[in-house]
């Protein structure tokens, strides 16, 4: 049975400052489709994903995400 995977989603400002926008679980085809996508959307806000580390000491994936600005 897929438990998922605990993942944490953290915003790098433009301060350079770090900012955890969610924590929630994913099932694993969410994890697996990391390997195709450059971009993720969260809360309505578009975000590039520029890197991702797993953390074995809590047993979570920790993503980094760059806000994306567009024209509105």
């Amino acid at each position: 049975m897929d438990n998922g995977m605990s993942v944490v989603l953290i915003e790098k400002m433009p301060e350079g400052d770090l900012r955890v926008i969610e924590e929630r679980t994913w099932s694993m085809n969410m994890i697996t489709a990391l390997e195709h996508v450059n971009y993720i959307v969260v809360g309505s806000k578009e975000y590039e994903a520029v890197e991702g580390r797993l953390n074995v000491d809590e047993g979570k994936l920790e993503l980094l995400l760059v806000p994306m600005h567009t024209e509105g």
